[in-house]
């Protein structure tokens, strides 16, 4: 079997923290944030843990295996 490639949509939104865990940030900080309040901008600052539902998925595009 040939390696696989990374999916670099993925890699370009997820990390793995040191613990294996998924990290990703929040949506909604690109772009009509003249609405948004003060507070709600700052809350969208961090980063979020992936779903566990998703998290099988998502290593698996990052890692290309």
């Amino acid at each position: 079997m040939p390696k696989l490639k990374t999916r670099r949509g993925a890699a370009k939104r997820f990390r793995l923290t040191g613990r294996g865990k998924v990290r990703r940030q929040k949506m909604g900080k690109s772009h009509i944030l003249t609405k948004k309040t003060r507070k709600r901008k700052r809350r969208l600052r961090k980063s979020a843990l992936g779903s566990p539902a998703d998290v099988r998925n998502i290593k698996r595009m990052i890692k290309g295996r």
